[in-house]
């Protein structure tokens, strides 16, 4: 909280370059959205209002009232004393414009493949004849959500092994009415799928090594662990998924898998597989393409 011998901030441009200030003091870690304090603090800001999230400029002069300002300023000290991730505080990510409901029933929504579904960058060719998808972890079906909006003739299964991250899927999907296009399955991978057979399979798996793990940040710690950890090499979902798959894609699927920085290890494990490694303006190597036909024989 502002101290008692300076002026407290009225303007949301003064409580913008308070927050500022406490957050740089702060050391925090970003990554749920936003790279840096000031863009953290104009989002905190803007969704704790409910104003617009892409610029802060128009709505610097603005008064809040005094319970909003109360709002904001324990919003502030919440984000930097908790070291919660934004998102959890305001209950919402956005991801290319589209909004998701955030607890810390899953991660906060986030992706390289949310980027490269937004930016229609994958290597399918036509995409009227992508049909059939499969959201292998989805968490908070931000995924699924993106994937429905991208292929809009698609039917798309969902799957996830925790009942609290299908949960607050099942809300994201109906905030968007996809509930006719998007089916929602609990369980372990691939298993309650039966026999179905998908044109593509995208996944976000838990992908941080035990190092990894040990070194979080405070944020990153307020995450589920289940769909982070993915044991000592990173490799432990993305084994069975690589292993399975071929059975789950149609003859001219493919897998669309991000691993984060595994790419080494990944190579190494599987020096056979001719991953093509996609990348985004924010990413290189982290986002791997695999069609049906090099993952036979798995």
């Amino acid at each position: 909280m502002p101290s008692a011998n300076k002026p407290s901030p009225e303007t949301l441009g003064e409580i913008f370059r308070f927050a500022v200030r406490r957050f740089q003091a702060g050391r925090l870690a970003y990554g749920h959205g936003t790279t840096n304090a000031r863009d953290e603090a104009a989002f905190l800001l803007l969704e704790g209002l409910g104003l617009p999230i892409d610029r802060l400029d128009p709505y610097l002069d603005l008064r809040p009232t005094a319970e909003e300002r109360a709002r904001l300023l324990t919003l502030i000290d919440a984000r930097t004393d908790l070291r919660l991730p934004a998102p959890y505080l305001v209950g919402a990510a956005y991801m290319h414009g589209v909004r998701f409901e955030s607890d810390r029933r899953a991660l906060v929504p986030r992706s390289f493949i949310g980027d490269m579904l937004a930016d229609g960058v994958l290597p399918i060719g036509d995409p009227g004849r992508i049909k059939r998808i499969l959201d292998l972890c989805t968490g908070s079906g931000c995924l699924a959500v993106l994937a429905a909006l991208t292929f809009p003739r698609a039917q798309i299964d969902a799957a996830d092994l925790s009942a609290g991250a299908l949960a607050l899927a099942r809300t994201n999907v109906a905030n968007h009415r996809f509930d006719d296009r998007i089916t929602l399955h609990r369980g372990d991978l691939f298993a309650p799928l039966g026999a179905r057979r998908y044109d593509l399979i995208i996944s976000n798996p838990p992908y941080v090594d035990a190092r990894g793990m040990a070194r979080l940040p405070p944020e990153y710690r307020h995450e589920p662990r289940m769909a982070l950890a993915a044991g000592a090499d990173a490799l432990d979902l993305v084994r069975r998924i690589l292993a399975e798959a071929s059975r789950y894609l149609t003859r001219h699927g493919a897998l669309l898998c991000e691993i984060g920085r595994g790419r080494r290890a990944l190579e190494a494990a599987f020096p056979k597989l001719p991953f093509l490694w996609l990348d985004t303006e924010h990413s290189e190597g982290e986002v791997f393409w695999l069609p049906a036909a090099d993952l036979k024989g798995r």
